[in-house]
């Protein structure tokens, strides 16, 4: 797939799966923002402009998203506790980044996009948005707002040009997921057993359903689902 000549913003781009996500745009010829709390190194890799964004901040999100012609929304946060053992705090601020994140970068991309007659928004929810999920009440719920999101945006925009489409990874080798492993005291290999495949997925097979999603031009309001046969089990 070639995008020789689109300007791609990609959100958490900084590591996992948002750096695999700005290294295929940028294999593919975008000219690509790095757009991360600490979007430096990976942008610094590629070439690419680094934009270090707080996707929470409306003050910092609106000035970012001009005359894009694909967004990518990956940055997300989650947690490993039940609602009752989620503080308010901290639900919060999962749904300031997953859901109040993803919100503000596509309304501030939109007029852009509808400006230059049209684009492509991808925006990455998860399986937890379609199945419970044990000690994930937060980020299921959170999830599960960005994919609603998804739907709203790709009716009300289409005759705008612009589709707008999430992908919904399961359980991906990522450093978040690592981290969020050694936080609950889960393991790898039970992630793993419960894999209908029998394995992880890779930040670069997101990629490439984002990619995807991002070209398809027949494609809106679309969940993909990229999960090694974890919902259909």
């Amino acid at each position: 797939m070639t995008f020789a000549g689109q300007r791609v913003l990609v959100t958490g781009a900084g590591s996992g799966i948002g750096a695999a996500v700005a290294r295929a745009f940028a294999d593919g010829g975008a000219t690509v923002i790095v757009a991360d709390l600490e979007p430096t190194a990976v942008a610094d890799e590629l070439g690419a402009h680094a934009l270090q964004l707080d996707v929470r901040d409306e003050g910092q999100v609106a000035p970012a998203m001009g005359e894009l012609d694909v967004l990518v929304n990956v940055a997300g946060i989650g947690s490993t506790t039940t609602a009752p053992d989620t503080p308010l705090a901290v639900w919060e601020n999962i749904f300031a980044v997953n859901a109040r994140g993803t919100f503000l970068c596509c309304k501030h991309a939109i007029p852009g996009m509808a400006a230059r007659g049209g684009g492509a928004i991808v925006n990455v929810a998860s399986v937890a948005a379609l199945v419970g999920l044990r000690n994930r009440a937060a980020y299921c719920a959170s999830k599960g707002a960005v994919v609603a999101l998804t739907r709203a945006l790709a009716v009300d925009h289409v005759d705008d040009g612009i589709r707008v489409n999430a992908v919904c990874p399961g359980t991906v080798d990522s450093p978040w997921v690592r981290r969020l492993v050694d936080e609950s005291g889960e393991s790898l290999d039970a992630l793993r057993a419960r894999q209908p495949l029998g394995r992880l997925g890779t930040p670069a097979e997101i990629a490439d359903a984002v990619l995807y999603l991002a070209a398809a031009e027949f494609v809106t309001g679309s969940v993909l689902v990229i999960d090694g046969g974890l919902t259909a089990a």
